[in-house]
């Protein structure tokens, strides 16, 4: 009950002084926001990360054109990429499912009747379909024969007929690539946004690759091969044996650059991981900076206040308060801070956090762990830099702070 009755003597000192008790807090609200949003950032990015895997696909690998990144679209400069190499690549890797060829022209012109607009096109083969597990809702893919016979036939988005052809049907309907008369014959199931970067997957033109290397884009090389491996647990082993296959076959030694990539899940877990990680490092140690801060405020403040109550100590202790009494009361004052400023900081990080979330398109996962966190923190500030204030007031003289 004593122990009750000293803490309650502190939060009624505090009441009674509210603006002193607002900037002992405030460093201490700044720095419990920033860390719940970082974190809710962090979480974010780890759901984020781990359904680009999974959209990717786990037994996956990416060939593309073009060295130097890590993930991204083919280097369009690049030509050394060839259907030659799919044919080595088939032939001398074992335990691959798909190996399917990708030519890609982004901003192809696409017309039909009055309507134009601008889509990306996509050269493929059948195998397409299943290496991406992407069908059609409507019609039919492309075919092997299609390929064997530069078809002018094609398979559009759902964005593309929307744009294109309003409510009608397409199917059977010509539209023109870039000039290049083509039939459509299929339509894609819808897949929507590319999450953060907002980009139309569903905005694309498939054709043969035959059909797109020939008669629309007139080159002999490709922009990437999508290979499918059987045994995910093989997947470094099989994406070494495709980088030492395509240095040999391009007559790359070091110290010259590959002229290609392979991305895989990890490879884009880990450019993820690691752009989001030096974001969150660099905002945890500002976060971090701001708590330092508010308990050094705090102690100062507390320091303070310690000068201006020596009456008021001197007077508890001439009727009987103990030095512990003291202590325990001044160090109830300072946990009491930064408790409250850690519920602030906590509501005002959720309400910054759900604000992200609605305005932009950064990944935000909020959770009990930086509640969890920051309760920790609070406790530590609180009694690490109280401890001091609470000690010089508990060592005062009844005497001395009474003259």
């Amino acid at each position: 009950m004593k122990i009750l009755r000293t803490a309650q003597e502190g939060l009624s000192s505090l009441a009674a002084n509210p603006l002193r008790t607002f900037l002992m807090m405030a460093g201490t609200v700044v720095g419990i926001a920033a860390l719940t949003v970082i974190m809710a950032i962090g979480k974010g990015t780890e759901s984020q990360v781990m359904r680009r895997v999974e959209n990717f696909g786990p037994r996956a690998m990416m060939l593309v054109a073009g060295g130097g990144r890590t993930i991204g679209p083919p280097d369009s400069t690049v030509t050394t990429l060839t259907l030659d190499d799919v044919r080595a690549i088939r032939e001398e890797v074992p335990g691959l499912e798909i190996v399917t060829p990708q030519a890609w022209l982004s901003g192809a012109g696409l017309r039909y009747e009055a309507q134009q607009i601008k889509a990306t096109l996509w050269g493929i083969e059948p195998e397409w379909h299943e290496a991406w597990n992407w069908h059609t809702a409507d019609g039919d893919g492309i075919s092997h024969e299609d390929v064997a016979t530069m078809a002018r036939v094609c398979v559009i988005g759902s964005s593309v007929k929307r744009d294109l052809f309003g409510g009608a049907d397409p199917i059977g309907q010509t539209l023109y690539v870039n000039k290049v008369a083509v039939q459509v014959q299929g339509v894609l199931e819808r897949r929507g946004v590319m999450g953060a970067s907002g980009g139309d997957f569903d905005n694309r033109i498939l054709v043969p690759i035959t059909t797109a290397m020939r008669r629309v884009m007139n080159v002999d090389h490709i922009g990437g091969v999508r290979i499918i491996t059987s045994d995910a647990d093989r997947m470094p082993e099989q994406a070494e044996q495709i980088t030492q296959l395509m240095r040999a076959r391009h007559r790359i030694t070091p110290p010259v650059e590959d002229d290609f990539r392979i991305n895989s899940p990890l490879a884009i877990a880990e450019v993820v991981r690691g752009t989001s990680g030096t974001l969150t490092m660099l905002l945890a140690a500002l976060a971090g900076l701001s708590l330092l801060v508010g308990g050094v405020v705090l102690m100062n403040i507390q320091l303070i206040s310690v000068a201006e109550r020596t009456a008021e100590i001197g007077l508890r202790r001439a009727v009987g308060a103990t030095r512990n009494d003291i202590f325990t009361q001044f160090l109830t004052e300072s946990l009491s801070v930064t408790l409250l400023g850690m519920i602030l900081g906590s509501a005002l990080g959720s309400g910054i956090s759900v604000a992200i979330r609605q305005l932009t398109s950064m990944p935000i996962v909020i959770s009990w762990e930086p509640l969890a966190l920051s309760l920790g923190f609070a406790l530590l500030i609180g009694t690490f830099f109280g401890v001091q204030p609470a000690r010089r007031a508990a060592r005062l003289h009844p005497v001395a702070a009474l003259r």
